[in-house]
C-alpha cells in the first residue's frame, strides 16, 4: 500500500484541483480527503456514497433550566470565558464551550448535562475511478485531527478489502494538527506551491514541518509562469536543500472551467498542457523510490 498526502502551506495554491487530477489519472484509486475544515474533494468527484455515519468529536454542555438556580458558580469556574450571564440567566456558548465536563461537575444542582458534539459526519462513497473517504466538521465542533485519522484508517481498510495499492490524500494547507495527521506514516508528500513571497514562504514551512518525520518530499510550482524569478528562486532553494522538485503547472485557465462542470481537468481536457504536466509529475511521484 503506498500513501501520498499531497499539502501546501497555504491556502489558494490549486492544491485540490491537482490532487482531483492525480486521482482521475487511473482506476482503482482511493482518494482520503483529509482537508476535514474545508473538505471540498467531493465537489469535483461527485461520489455515489454508500456510508454515512456521524462523528463524535466531543461534548457540549448544556444547561436544564428547570434545575438552574442562576447562581453563577459554573461562571466563576469556566477557563473558557464560555459561559456568562445574559439577560439575568445563565448562558452557556456552544462555540465557546471547549468540553471539559467541569461545569457539570460543580455545579450543586446538577443542572448542566454533557451532550454528544454529533453534527459532523464521515463519509465513503464511489466515484468514476475508484473510491473517496470523506468528511465535514460542523462549525463549532474540533477534534479535527481526529477525524483525519478516521478517514485514513476508513480508506486504509478499503484498500486492503479492495487490493488496490494507491491512497491519495488531500491534505488540508498550513501546519497545524491536521496536517500532522494527514502526513504521519505515508510514504511520500507532495507540497504544492505557487510563485508568490506569501508561497514561498509558507511552502519552506512545509518543508520544515515534513522534514520532521523523515518522508520522501516533493514540491510542485503551480501556476508557475505567473512570476518566473519567484519560481526560479523556489527551484534553486528547493536545489538547495536537496528538495525534489517534482514539475511545474502552468496557470491554466481549464482548471477553472473543468471545476465547474465537476470535472478534473484530466478528463474535461486531457490534452491541455497543464493536463500533461499534471501526468508527468503523479508518473514521477509514483515510480521514485528513492529514499
Amino acid at each position: 500500500m503506498t500513501e501520498i498526502a499531497i499539502i501546501s502551506g497555504k491556502g489558494g495554491t490549486g492544491k485540490t484541483s491537482i490532487t482531483a487530477a492525480f486521482a482521475c489519472i487511473h482506476k482503482d484509486m482511493i482518494v482520503a480527503d483529509c482537508d476535514v475544515d474545508a473538505a471540498n474533494m467531493h465537489l469535483i468527484l461527485t461520489p455515489e456514497n454508500y456510508i454515512e455515519e456521524k462523528f463524535i468529536s466531543g461534548h457540549r454542555a448544556v444547561i436544564d433550566y428547570s434545575k438552574c438556580t442562576n447562581c453563577g458558580i459554573c461562571i466563576e469556574y469556566c477557563r473558557f470565558e464560555a459561559i456568562s450571564l445574559i439577560n439575568e440567566q445563565v448562558t452557556i456558548s456552544d462555540i465557546a464551550c471547549d468540553g471539559c465536563k467541569l461545569c457539570s461537575r460543580i455545579c450543586d444542582e446538577k443542572a448542566i448535562n454533557m451532550i454528544p458534539s454529533d453534527e459532523s459526519k464521515w463519509y465513503a462513497g464511489n466515484y468514476r475511478n475508484g473510491k473517496i473517504i470523506h468528511a465535514r466538521l460542523a462549525p463549532g465542533e474540533e477534534n479535527s485531527g481526529k477525524l483525519v485519522h478516521l478517514v485514513r484508517e476508513k480508506a486504509k481498510e478499503i484498500s486492503e478489502e479492495m487490493h488496490w495499492d494507491t491512497i491519495i490524500i488531500d491534505g488540508p494547507p498550513g501546519t497545524g494538527c491536521p496536517v500532522i495527521s494527514s502526513i504521519s506514516g505515508v510514504n511520500k508528500v507532495v507540497i504544492v506551491t505557487e510563485p508568490s513571497n506569501s508561497g514561498f514562504h509558507d511552502m519552506k514551512r512545509a518543508v520544515e514541518l515534513v522534514s520532521n518525520f523523515k518522508i520522501k518530499t516533493f514540491v510542485v510550482i503551480n501556476k508557475y509562469d505567473l512570476n518566473l524569478n519567484i519560481t526560479l528562486e523556489i527551484e534553486n532553494w528547493c536545489k538547495e536543500k536537496g528538495i525534489a522538485l517534482a514539475g511545474k503547472i502552468e496557470f491554466c485557465e481549464e482548471i477553472v472551467s473543468a471545476m465547474l462542470v465537476c470535472k478534473s481537468i484530466i478528463e474535461e481536457y486531457p490534452d491541455a498542457k497543464a493536463s500533461k504536466e499534471i501526468k508527468q509529475i503523479f508518473d514521477l511521484i509514483t515510480n521514485d523510490n528513492s529514499k
